[in-house]
């Protein structure tokens, strides 16, 4: 018996077949059981920040595991509340902010729908999402997930929710008295790494405070640095009514968390929401850890400049199936010529490189904050031998003219 078998076996099918088993990881590193080494430059799904084993997240989780673990949300512990403080400082929410703790991305967006619908109460029914945006695989946030395909084994979805285009036109024609509120991934992630047109946040943002509607930004995936800003919302200068955030703030503990502006902190009231596990002070600790060291080691500043590094280095690389790449800080998409991108994950993984397709014609890479040169030399010498392999094997596979 194999892993693969045990794999097949024991666990559920819903993720298709495992593509390896990890299990040792340093940096941005991982060794499987073989001993082979792999460059991850896919990091859990935007989620390990600091890499693989940092000293910071091990220290944080040894320290507080034998200190203090749980103890419900009837009572209060200092890493919750130090979190909460550091979570509105960089989101800055100024002092009327307030954060709800959960345990997943999921778990957030699910607050964030019942905050709208604490807003919105019997006047305003309309909930509105983007098209092919993504909100997470619960049966509310799959209802506000813009993706057909996903909601059609688990219909009928939870009612309200309203698809749009993603463009200006659309929201100033959907946009009314009777919405509650717009919910935004400023980056498309899982659509392809799909950026928002140009002015499209500030837009949103005029229009939902001209109709009293909440403007909630899902920044599961963009928020903790990854864009070059703490939360991609901030490149365009607005403020929220709400962000959700996950992933990349536990560093690879399971935490997620709800951010409030203003009136929008004063929704939910005792008895509304909660969550047993939601905001321990284990995981709490953590997250608090791995934000401080974002910050003390400046890596929402090495997203930035590591980002465009890694741009420029992509499109230098001789190949025709290299159609350009999207995104910003270290949330880019390489997009390709053909609808090959499981073939280059595949050979990828060959050559000892972990990466990742949300599509067929899209490449997501989402390595840790922490790389430097050594790093994207080192994917940019991998990339290039897998995507070789894949010309080749197309080559192989293309029928040879015979003349006339």
């Amino acid at each position: 018996m194999t892993w693969q078998d045990d794999a097949g076996r024991d666990l559920v099918r819903s993720f298709g077949e495992r593509m390896a088993m990890f299990v040792r990881g340093e940096g941005s590193y991982l060794w499987d059981a073989e001993g082979t080494r792999y460059l991850d430059f896919l990091a859990g799904i935007a989620v390990d920040s600091l890499g693989h084993a940092h000293p910071v997240f091990v220290e944080a989780i040894a320290t507080q595991a034998a200190t203090l673990a749980h103890v419900s949300n009837y009572f209060a512990t200092p890493p919750q509340l130090a979190l909460a403080a550091m979570l509105k400082r960089v989101a800055g929410t100024g002092d009327g902010g307030r954060v709800y703790f959960g345990n997943s991305g999921a778990e957030a967006n699910e607050a964030a729908f019942k905050l709208a619908r604490l807003h919105g109460g019997s006047d305003r029914p309309r909930i509105l999402a983007l098209t092919d945006a993504f909100h997470g695989r619960t049966m509310g946030t799959l209802a506000l997930t813009g993706k057909p395909w996903m909601q059609e084994p688990f219909l009928p979805m939870t009612p309200g929710v309203e698809f749009i285009d993603s463009t200006i036109e659309a929201l100033e024609a959907a946009i009314d008295d009777r919405v509650a509120a717009l919910f935004i991934e400023p980056v498309k992630g899982e659509a392809g790494v799909l950026e928002l047109p140009a002015g499209f946040l500030r837009a949103a943002r005029e229009i939902t405070e001209r109709h009293g509607v909440l403007l909630i930004i899902d920044e599961i995936q963009t928020g903790a640095g990854r864009t070059g800003e703490w939360f991609a919302f901030q490149h365009e200068g607005i403020t929220p009514d709400a962000i959700t955030v996950a992933k990349g703030i536990g560093g690879g503990f399971p935490i997620g968390a709800l951010i409030t502006y203003g009136a929008a902190s004063e929704l939910f009231y005792p008895g509304t929401h909660g969550s047993t596990f939601g905001g321990n002070a284990l995981g709490t600790a953590v997250a608090g850890a791995v934000v401080g060291e974002i910050e003390r080691a400046g890596l929402v500043q090495n997203a930035a400049e590591r980002g465009e590094q890694l741009r420029s280095a992509i499109l230098g690389i001789d190949s025709a199936l290299i159609g350009g790449v999207r995104g910003r800080g270290l949330l880019l998409g390489v997009a390709l010529t053909h609808p090959i991108a499981k073939a280059v994950v595949a050979a990828a993984q060959e050559h000892g490189l972990v990466i990742n397709a949300p599509n067929d014609e899209t490449i997501r890479l989402v390595p840790a904050l922490t790389i430097g040169d050594v790093e994207i030399d080192e994917f940019v010498a991998l990339f290039t031998a897998a995507l070789r392999t894949v010309e080749d094997a197309l080559l192989l596979e293309t029928p040879t003219e015979v003349p006339a």
